[in-house]
């Protein structure tokens, strides 16, 4: 450990913290993980009460936590079908939330923000590894843009509020996450929990082939969700840059190969038909990760094999009890 790095428990005990999306599947984690780390006042605002696109909301948001650092998780995401639905909705809300937010804590003198990007934010054809570098060398994949654009602009804001105001607002890109508590709502959901899903009913119901877009050629890069929990609570604690840092693995794989590691841990031997009529999204996706490692010192943990397996499980207990 850097000897300049804060202690865990003295960082975090004396700050308090207001996590958004701190219900949701990652923030979740890193709840749990800033609890045991010794945070003692978190504030997580829910959806049900507090609207973030409203500015009126984000002001009773920040008079309830009086908060000294902001984790901003929440976001209005899904997969392609659903940025194909929606891409009006996905680059409204999470430009206003994420841009409102940013503002009233710097006049409120928030002493940092923590903005969590998307890996969707970087060019359609980015250069393999997608270093921070590259992240404005072209337009990002006609799918997910208007999303991807909208968080990228809090990169600009971050930047923007360090150069004029010495706003302390750092910028993450995480990759695609995966694990326990993930959204398996076949409308919204990521490639690892909808194919997880499928494959389970497929077999449940007997069936002898399941349906994916695309033809399984394009490549993710997957970080297991409390992994990603990990780099955030590490880059909240040690890292004070302008620049962005990628959070990922390191490990890129095929949708083929996905869509059949999953098919062997769940048992279902039936056929995977690739519908090459729907689109791939992103050719490939695989992150440097060295700025995170050099920075802040994140190195993801999780074997990818058993990371599958845990969300496998849960899945599986989730819909007994559901």
């Amino acid at each position: 450990m850097n000897a300049s790095w804060p202690e865990p428990q003295e960082f975090w005990s004396k700050r308090r913290v207001c996590v958004t999306g701190g219900a949701g599947f990652l923030g979740s984690f890193v709840v749990e993980k800033l609890r045991q780390r010794g945070a003692t006042d978190i504030f997580v605002p829910t959806i049900e009460e507090y609207d973030l696109v409203k500015p009126e909301d984000i002001g009773r948001v920040l008079d309830a936590s009086r908060p000294d650092v902001i984790i901003h998780l929440a976001a209005h995401v899904g997969g392609i079908g659903a940025n194909r639905e929606h891409p009006a909705e996905f680059f409204y809300d999470n430009l206003m939330m994420g841009v409102q937010l940013m503002h009233a804590a710097w006049k409120r003198g928030v002493e940092k923000f923590v903005a969590i990007g998307t890996v969707c934010a970087y060019p359609k054809f980015t250069p393999i590894p997608f270093r921070e570098e590259n992240l404005w060398d072209g337009y990002p994949e006609e799918t997910n843009a208007p999303y991807g654009l909208a968080k990228k602009m809090l990169l600009v804001q971050a930047q923007a509020y360090r150069q004029q105001y010495g706003f302390n607002a750092i910028y993450l890109l995480p990759v695609n996450l995966y694990g326990p508590r993930d959204n398996f709502d076949l409308q919204t959901s990521h490639v690892v929990p909808a194919l997880t899903r499928r494959l389970f009913e497929a077999k449940e119901h007997g069936e002898n082939e399941i349906s994916v877009w695309g033809d399984g050629t394009a490549t993710r890069e997957f970080l297991y969700v409390e992994d990603a929990a990990e780099g955030i609570i590490l880059a909240a604690e040690r890292y004070n840059g302008s620049e962005p840092v990628n959070l990922g693995s390191g490990m890129e794989i095929s949708i083929k190969v996905l869509a059949e590691t999953l098919a062997r841990l769940i048992g279902f031997e039936g056929t995977v038909v690739w519908d090459t009529s729907k689109p791939n999204g992103q050719p490939r996706r695989a992150l440097d990760i060295s700025r995170a490692e050099h920075g802040f010192g994140f190195r993801a943990r999780m074997d990818f094999e058993e990371g599958l397996r845990r969300t496998i499980e849960w899945y599986s207990l989730w819909r007994g009890e559901a």
